[in-house]
Formats: structure tokens, C-alpha cells, sequence
């Protein structure tokens, strides 16, 4: 047994949730930036893309991240490529995240009435000028509480890398207590550490919530 004081532990497991920060955007930018493309793919109805996108929304929701993350570790493997824990973990994270913000971010331009497409169709408007003027900004509104709820649960997600050997919060904190035979302490932290990085996001969404609801009165 490892005699830790309580300032080690947290010392070590705030070192630990600088990876899960990183991970966490990450996943969250990838994903956003993967699920913008399909979005902007199935709304210009790219032949096939709308059946694509669905299919891979389904399979990507429809199975455990936690399998997901084991195929990209292993699957990357078999392919010839020797890639470390955090970049499986990513590509996993990444793919997962952009399932879920492409579908949200459908749900809310479906939101959008269908008035405003065909305002948009009668001056003319090509797919980006809808997009950017018409539709994007209500969509927006609609968005934000949703996205940014999913971002806190990407950030929890993260805790599932710590299967592949990724020091990271969760992966910190079971070695931590394994040493210290002190698990309920160190998990204690652990559940700190993780609401320190939740709550924040949670409360900006709050606030650019009411903003964009402000302005747009």
C-alpha cells in the first residue's frame, strides 16, 4: 500500500483529466465536424446519402460505444496499423459522436418550418445562402441545449478508454485506489473531477440559451 496523501491523489488525477479534456474535444470537434458533412450531404440529397447516413446513424447508435472502441483498437491492428490507446480511442469517439450530433442536428432544421424553405426557395437561394441566412440561424437556437447536453455526455464517455489502457480520469483513478486501498476517496475525486468539467459546459448552454432566445424576440 501506497500512503497517499489527499493532495497526491487529486495532483495525479488532475494530471490524469488533462487526457480526458483532450479526448474529449477531440471526439466532439471530430464528431462535429464528420456529422456536419453528413448532415449537409442528406440535406442536398446527394443520391444516396440519405439511406447511407441513416445506415450508419443506426449502426453506430445501435451498438455499445464500449464494442465500438474495442473494433477501433483492434481493427486498426489488423489492418497493419499500430496506433496508441488515445488515437483508437479518438477514432472511436469520433465516428460515435458524429452519429448522434448528425441526428440531433437533423431533428432541429426538421424543426424549422417548412415556410421558411420555400421563402427561402422563392428569392432564389442556393443550398448555402439557405443555409447561412435563412435556416441555420433557427436551427441554431434549436440546437444548442441538445449539442451541448450531448458534449457532457462525451465527456463521460471518455471514461469507457480507459478498456484500452488510456491513462486517463477513470483509468487514473482505479490505479490510484488499487495503490492507495482507498477507493471510495479516490473515486470521490474522481466524481468531482468529472462534474468540475460538466457542469461548466452545462451552464453555458444555459446561458447562450437564453441569449439566443433574447435576441431573437
Amino acid at each position: 500500500m501506497v500512503d497517499f496523501s489527499l493532495w497526491d491523489i487529486l495532483r495525479n488525477l488532475l494530471l490524469a483529466a488533462r487526457w480526458t479534456v483532450l479526448l474529449s474535444l477531440v471526439a466532439f470537434i471530430g464528431g462535429g465536424l464528420v456529422g456536419g458533412a453528413l448532415l449537409i450531404a442528406r440535406i442536398a440529397k446527394v443520391p444516396g446519402a440519405a439511406r447511407g447516413v441513416a445506415l450508419y446513424v443506426q449502426l453506430f447508435q445501435g451498438t455499445p460505444l464500449l464494442m465500438q472502441l474495442f473494433l477501433a483498437y483492434f481493427g486498426l491492428a489488423l489492418l497493419g496499423l499500430d496506433v496508441p490507446a488515445w488515437a483508437a480511442a479518438g477514432v472511436a469517439l469520433t465516428l460515435y459522436s458524429s452519429a448522434y450530433l448528425t441526428e440531433i442536428w437533423r431533428g432541429c432544421v426538421d424543426a424549422v418550418p417548412k415556410g421558411q424553405w420555400e421563402a427561402a426557395d422563392s428569392l432564389a437561394l442556393n443550398l448555402r445562402e439557405k443555409l447561412q441566412h435563412v435556416i441555420g440561424p433557427q436551427a441554431l437556437r434549436i440546437a444548442v441545449p441538445p449539442t451541448v447536453g450531448f458534449a457532457v455526455q462525451v465527456i463521460k464517455g471518455t471514461a469507457l478508454a480507459s478498456v484500452l489502457g488510456f491513462i486517463e480520469l477513470t483509468k487514473a483513478g482505479t490505479m490510484i485506489s488499487n495503490a492507495t486501498f482507498r477507493p471510495f476517496t479516490v473515486y470521490a475525486c474522481v466524481a468531482l473531477l468529472y462534474f468540475l468539467q460538466c457542469f461548466p459546459v452545462s451552464a453555458w448552454a444555459h446561458r447562450l440559451e437564453r441569449r439566443m432566445l433574447t435576441q431573437g424576440r
